[in-house]
């Protein structure tokens, strides 16, 4: 993966978002046939030590140092980020996968929802500069479009795991904010995502304690961990690349292909079923998203695309 960045002909931006994506819902995925197996402590703390090691390597081999002077925006990152990527793998085990990414993915939309917020506390009478209608329509039809997925593709016992994802893409929003701001003032992609790791590490150390300890492993199970934790790793960094290299909206708008992917796999791997509102649903969700983060990249708003899903 650092060799992507070194080589003399790099990898074009728009095919390391479209390969990241693609890597993401791979690793959804396995996640879902490893729910069968492990619960979602076990594999977070899984994937998060295939993480910890890789970016560990990366830091040796460009001489980074893992110290820095930014701690507490660290720990801000890795609390909302690691919680997310927690109710994300829970959300994926009960739900039909791409319910569970679209619902993760919903980020940006609660990005814009945050903007509007912001831009209702800090509006200056007789400024003329009010809330975006554009922005705010983005956000009726995010959530318009999250009640046509929830609605035709969850059964009533599916009910908790869908608040779940939705809590997810939350909390995501949140972690990438933070991501904005660490990348803002210098610190490497490589740092921002081995503590994250090791949040990970100690959260899915913690959350499998709480639940009733480890399971038993066997060749199946162990692989699927590996491939999690390598497909994770890699997507999260070739996303990194991605926005580094190319324009940062034309960038944003491609991370959507995750959900497209999601579905496809869904639909072929685990049979989910295809309703024509949950399709429309979907779409609405990622048009929204799409115009948000537009919308959001303008000056007034102030705050531009994270790198990084996976929280």
């Amino acid at each position: 993966m650092s060799l992507l960045a070194g080589h003399d002909r790099p990898l074009k931006a728009p095919l390391l978002m479209l390969t990241a994506s693609l890597l993401f819902a791979c690793m959804g995925v396995g996640v879902k046939l490893a729910s069968n197996q492990y619960n979602p402590g076990e594999i977070v703390l899984y994937r998060s030590l295939v993480g910890l090691a890789l970016m560990t390597l990366a830091l040796r081999w460009r001489r980074q140092s893992w110290r820095t002077p930014v701690a507490g925006m660290h720990l801000w990152r890795c609390a909302s980020g690691t919680t997310a990527l927690c109710l994300w793998f829970t959300a994926i085990a009960g739900l039909p996968l791409a319910t569970a990414m679209t619902l993760n993915y919903m980020s940006s939309v609660w990005i814009a929802l945050f903007l509007i917020g912001g831009a209702v506390l800090v509006q200056v009478p007789g400024s003329g500069r009010g809330i975006d209608g554009r922005l705010v329509l983005a956000v009726l039809a995010g959530f318009a479009g999250v009640a046509m997925v929830l609605r035709p593709t969850m059964a009533q016992d599916q009910l908790w795991y869908g608040l779940i994802g939705l809590l997810s893409g939350l909390l995501a929003a949140t972690a990438y904010l933070q991501v904005t701001a660490l990348g803002r003032i210098g610190e490497p992609g490589e740092r921002i995502v081995f503590y994250f790791s090791l949040s990970g590490v100690l959260a899915g150390l913690g959350l499998t304690l709480a639940s009733g300890g480890f399971h038993g492993h066997d060749l199946r199970g162990v692989a699927l961990l590996v491939v999690i934790g390598v497909l994770a790793t890699a997507a999260q960094w070739m996303m990194t690349l991605a926005y580094a290299r190319g324009a940062t909206l034309g960038i944003a708008a491609l991370q959507y292909m995750g959900i497209v992917f999601s579905f496809a796999f869904g639909v072929l791997v685990f049979h989910d079923p295809i309703t024509l509102l949950s399709v429309a649903g979907m779409v609405l969700i990622i048009g929204a998203g799409v115009a948000a983060t537009f919308l959001r990249s303008r000056p007034q708003n102030g705050v531009a695309p994270a790198p990084g899903a996976d929280s």
